[in-house]
Parts: C-alpha cells; sequence; structure tokens
C-alpha cells in the first residue's frame, strides 16, 4: 500500500551534519575537489532498500556464532599489528577461487574499492591514462582522479556490450596504463565476453608502454549458467587483473574485504603503494571465517538468480527495456523523468538506485517480499503517472 503523502520519508539525500560537505575555502584543498560531492547512494529510512546491490540474506546464527567466535580469538592480540602479508588469508583465497591461481597470486584489501584504488597508484599516475567503457561504475573516474591519473571511456554498444574491434582500436590510440573492464558490469549487468577480454589483454601488452587490464568481477558468482570467468585467462595474460569482492554474493558488505588475482609481479607491486598493516586482523579473521562457511553464505545466490530472472521478465511484460543481467541487479528504463519514478517509489517506500544511462533506474534483487513491494509500488507509480487508478 502507498504510504500517505503526509508521513512519506523524504528522499532529500542529507550529508551527516558531522561531515559537512563545503570546506572552507581558506584550506589548501586541490582545485579540482572543489565543489564535488562525496560519493554515495542515498541512504534513507525505508522499508525497502534495493539500491546498493547487497545480499539480502544475512548470515545464519551459526555463521555469526563462528565470526564471533574468530574476533574474540584475536581480539587479546590487538596490541599487536597483524601479519601485513594476510599469508593465511591469501591461501584461503586462492582456493576459494581455483583456477590453478596460487596464495603468491592474490592480494587483499578494504573492499574491492581498495584494490582498484592500490591499482591505479601502482600503475597509474601523472602523465597516465586510465581507459573504460561508459556506463560502467561510477567509482573508476575517482579513482583515477584521486591518484592524479587521466580518465578516458570508450562508449559501449546499444545492448551495453562492447565491441572488440572498437574497444582494441580505442586502446591502441589512448595508449591507457590501465583498462578497467567490469564484468557483470555495474549498473548494466552485463557479461563480457571472454574472447573480448584477451583481445584487450593482448592489445594493451603490445602498447609502447604495456598497460595492465583489469576485469571487475565484483558479482561473478551470480553469473547465469555458462558465463565464465576472467579467472580463465589468467595463465596466458600476465598483464591481466581479476577482481573480487566479499561484499555482495558473501552477504558481507559490512564486512569490507575486496581481493584480486593475478601474477605475482603485480601483487609485489602493490605491496609498495599499500598503506602498512591496512588489513587488520580483525578484517582477517573475519574473511577466514566465512570463507569456512562459503557453501552456506552463497547458497541464496540460486534464488538470488531466480528472482532477478522473474523480475526482469516482469519489467519487459510492462513494456520496459531491461538490460541482460548476470548481477543481482537489474537495469531498466527508459522514463521521461526517472527521478519522478525514482521519487514515487521512495514515497511508497521502496529505495532503488537513480543511475546509469539518462531515463534508466537500477533495482537490486532482494527476497521475495521485497520485490514484491517493489512490483506494487511500480504499477502504482507508472498508473498514478498515466492519470490511471492503480489495478
Amino acid at each position: 500500500m502507498p504510504q500517505d503523502a503526509t508521513t512519506a520519508p523524504d528522499p532529500t539525500p542529507r550529508p551527516s551534519p558531522r561531515l559537512p560537505l563545503r570546506l572552507p575555502l581558506r584550506l589548501p584543498l586541490r582545485e579540482e575537489l572543489r565543489g564535488i560531492s562525496p560519493y554515495g547512494a542515498p541512504q534513507l529510512d525505508v522499508p525497502v532498500t534495493l539500491n546498493v546491490n547487497e545480499n539480502p540474506y544475512p548470515p545464519s546464527p551459526a555463521v555469526v556464532a563462528d565470526l564471533a567466535a574468530a574476533v574474540t580469538d584475536v581480539a587479546g592480540r590487538l596490541n599487536r599489528y597483524p601479519d601485513r602479508d594476510f599469508g593465511l588469508l591469501r591461501e584461503a583465497l586462492a582456493g576459494y577461487l581455483g583456477h590453478g591461481v596460487g596464495p603468491e597470486q592474490v592480494w587483499a584489501a578494504n573492499g574491492s574499492n581498495e584494490v582498484m584504488l592500490h591499482l591505479l597508484q601502482a600503475f597509474g599516475g601523472p602523465g597516465r591514462t586510465a581507459l573504460s567503457f561508459a556506463p560502467t561504475y561510477s567509482m573508476y573516474p575517482e579513482y583515477a582522479r584521486d591518484t592524479l591519473t587521466a580518465w578516458v571511456t570508450g562508449k559501449r554498444e546499444d545492448d551495453f556490450g562492447i565491441d572488440a574491434a572498437r574497444a582494441v582500436a580505442l586502446v591502441k590510440e589512448v595508449q591507457p596504463s590501465v583498462v578497467l573492464l567490469t564484468s557483470p558490469n555495474n549498473p548494466t549487468g552485463t557479461a563480457l565476453p571472454l574472447d573480448t577480454a584477451a583481445q584487450l589483454c593482448e592489445a594493451a601488452a603490445a602498447n609502447e608502454v604495456p598497460g595492465v587490464v583489469v576485469v571487475d568481477e565484483a558479482y561473478a558468482e551470480f553469473r547465469r549458467a555458462g558465463t565464465p570467468s576472467a579467472l580463465a585467462l589468467l595463465d596466458d595474460h600476465p598483464n591481466l587483473v581479476v577482481t573480487r569482492t566479499m561484499s555482495k554474493a558473501f552477504a558481507l558488505a559490512g564486512a569490507r574485504i575486496g581481493y584480486l588475482a593475478a601474477q605475482p609481479e603485480v601483487c609485489d607491486a602493490l605491496r609498495v603503494v599499500r598503506l602498512p598493516y591496512h588489513l587488520s586482523a580483525v578484517t582477517q579473521a573475519v574473511a577466514l571465517a566465512a570463507l569456512r562457511h562459503a557453501d552456506e553464505l552463497l547458497a541464496r545466490v540460486d534464488d538470488l538468480r531466480a528472482e532477478r530472472d522473474r523480475t526482469v521478465a516482469w519489467l519487459r511484460s510492462l513494456g520496459l527495456q531491461v538490460a541482460d543481467s548476470d548481477a543481482n541487479f537489474c537495469l531498466f528504463g527508459s522514463f521521461e523523468d526517472r527521478h519522478r519514478v525514482w521519487r514515487g517509489l521512495v514515497e511508497r517506500g521502496v529505495l532503488i538506485r537513480e543511475t546509469g544511462p539518462e531515463g534508466w533506474l537500477r533495482v537490486s534483487i532482494g527476497t521475495r517480499s521485497e520485490m514484491a513491494a517493489f512490483r506494487s509500488a511500480l504499477v502504482d507509480v507508472r498508473a498514478q503517472a498515466q492519470g490511471e487508478e492503480p489495478r
């Protein structure tokens, strides 16, 4: 049921009073940072939050108990610094990834965001360029900005895929030090064919200054059956980096654990730019405990895939365009006034994301009841926009 307009939450995001967005002009802030708001999806108090691609199913009590025990175990040693090279975690992550990946090929940090920042710190910088293909993850240009790396984007096709020939030509033209790809892509959910990734690795390797190719697989566990991982290319392409996260399928967004697989030389380079002891003992303990319960934590992935496919089919039945998705979200459109639709959903207690190309919206896949609330709210919003009574 739609909330009464007098009690509906105000969908206007407000910054925390403790973190003012306007810095005094007397501060020596970098010029390119003046007037810029920090990244972040709206955090609103609504019943159904489907805007940041979280796993809606929390860890079970048994997993929570093991996580708590792991933290308790290290708590008595927090007066000491953690293992700065997190050897046990690298071994466990390598075992989880398979594909012949060894511990020396694994790197981890506080979320895949920090992993990406390490990569741009090591391989980007002044006089260097990072290249990607839009629309894609909105944080990529911020990583480039923060590391003083030039940022260039190519354009995706109408189906949000990447034309391999055009992409290779752009790599040859731009000569990037870093190529950022995403599979499945955010915000579109589009998977990247392995052949396209391989061609871009070869093109970047042939540059005057060879570049690294990063395939961001944050949503890899949600891929449809038969969709391969870029991990299969690691042995043949030494300039390839594949990043992952435990925030999504593992339902550990609050733990902030990201990681990558690459050649050992890549990991050694990242050791140079990381902050000392960047991965806390608590973070390492939580990650190790979660990996011990990988099967249970990933058990709801099939349910989310099925709910995603139902959502795609339902949105298309309304006559909307929906990008093919291998992730735990759907990008759909197009609307003459997407903000009006977004706000109408918020007024009915459902928060999704206003992102992607103009006119499109993205909905994360939630529980069955959450998706039912989304469907009901969207039907109501569209009916109201058309001057009809909701059916």
